[in-house]
């Protein structure tokens, strides 16, 4: 019985562990739809959009921003850590359409930073 328990809890403790996944994918993207790669960040901490007040998901697609609909700053991870959409402009793929000035996200994935070379050691 010990052994069933202690399973059990390991268990749990396993699929806790697996969802902390923290960035989050909506939907599939339309195999018919082109898939677009924009910029990610908070629309006001670094598009300086005025519409909202707090921290609100936002995407720059030539040289625009338009607040997000569909997904959230927070399904995307701690917004103000180091590579959180507070601190930094990240990269996104998206599916969606403008309309009344919001894109309306069908799709959006964001997308890993790219690795910074680590620096050699002097010997």
């Amino acid at each position: 019985m010990k052994r069933y328990s202690v399973l059990l809890t390991c268990l749990f403790l396993a699929l806790g562990a697996s969802s902390q996944d923290n960035t989050k994918t909506i939907n599939r993207p339309d195999s018919t739809k082109k898939i677009l790669v924009v910029e990610a960040s908070c629309g006001q901490c670094k598009f300086q959009l005025k519409d909202k007040k707090g921290c609100d998901l936002a995407v720059r697609m030539d040289g625009k921003a338009y607040f997000v609909e569909g997904t959230s700053i927070d399904d995307h991870g701690d917004t103000h850590a180091d590579d959180g959409f507070c601190q930094a402009i990240r990269k996104a793929e998206v599916q969606g359409k403008i309309v009344n000035n919001r894109f309306k996200a069908t799709y959006f994935k964001l997308l890993p930073e790219p690795e910074t070379p680590k620096p050699k050691a002097n010997r």
